[in-house]
């Protein structure tokens, strides 16, 4: 699977809400207890949105949203790499 195949499986919408609501968690939480499960509450909050957004449940909307659920996980941690990474330069 290439890039532009990948691209079709991720929801604009579902990873922002779910980036968002990861981010809150992040922090509102701190606990590693907690924190090891943000992938997995992401996941479903995935596809919960992509089917509430879509107003069906497909096994195409099932991995588009798990997709782009697990998807903001990672954008979470890139971001907080180039962060601290910027943070580390000063």
């Amino acid at each position: 699977m290439d890039m532009p195949d990948f691209g079709a499986w991720v929801a604009p919408l579902t990873v922002a809400v779910c980036l968002c609501v990861g981010y809150v968690l992040k922090n509102l939480v701190p606990s590693d207890a907690v924190n090891r499960f943000i992938p997995l509450c992401m996941a479903a909050l995935g596809v919960a949105v992509t089917a509430w957004a879509q107003w069906a449940v497909t096994p195409d909307i099932v991995c588009t949203g798990l997709v782009s659920g697990l998807a903001s996980t990672g954008l979470y941690e890139a971001f907080r790499h180039v962060i601290e990474r910027g943070n580390d330069a000063h």
